[in-house]
């Protein structure tokens, strides 16, 4: 066999080789992926998890903050107003998407409860009053609703997350709060045993 096909067929026998072990490669980096991802989905459960516990309320018991702002008619404003009343104290933001979603919800509770002496106040975390006064318009919102540019409320109850929302007794002490958008069920069922009470 001449030196040039020698030459040829080895060269094609490593080609060869190569291209095996770039399949083989492949492969297994394919492979790695599939485990990787298999593994990541209980992680990915317990991120759902950690983010549904995350929006149960907490038991606390401490004064409620004085807090005084205007309203969106300019008129003078304070949590303690509300004195006799359950209050649910809403943190939140126009610009937040969980705070928007939740603001229907605390509508129709505060509309199926307010007759009990309950009041949502939702106190909007630094926008402008023009911004906070349209926004209550395209929800129809009917609860009270305090513009906070200036993050008075937000300091008071040393609020970090958007939505928060706190729960006010009669006696004028937080009792509940929790950071996370409320549904209906968590405003039956912690909500309205203080209501009761």
């Amino acid at each position: 066999m001449s030196e040039e096909k020698q030459s040829a067929r080895s060269g094609s026998k490593n080609g060869s080789k190569t291209q095996s072990l770039v399949l083989l490669l492949i492969g297994v980096g394919l492979v790695l992926a599939a485990v990787a991802a298999f593994l990541s989905i209980p992680q990915a459960q317990a991120d759902v998890q950690q983010i549904s516990s995350a929006a149960q309320p907490l038991a606390v018991d401490f004064p409620a903050p004085q807090v005084q702002l205007s309203d969106l008619n300019n008129q003078p404003v304070a949590l303690s107003d509300y004195k006799g009343q359950v209050v649910l104290y809403n943190a939140w933001a126009t610009w937040c998407p969980p705070c928007q979603a939740e603001m229907p919800t605390l509508e129709a509770y505060y509309q199926a409860h307010h007759q009990e002496g309950f009041v949502v106040v939702a106190i909007e975390d630094g926008e402008p009053l023009a911004t906070v006064a349209a926004f209550v318009k395209s929800y129809g919102l009917s609860f009270p609703v305090w513009p906070d540019p200036k993050w008075v409320a937000t300091t008071a109850f040393k609020s970090e997350v958007l939505p928060s929302s706190f729960v006010i007794d009669r006696a004028g002490r937080v009792v509940l709060t929790w950071s996370g958008p409320i549904s209906r069920e968590m405003l039956e069922k912690y909500v309205t045993p203080v209501i009761a009470r």
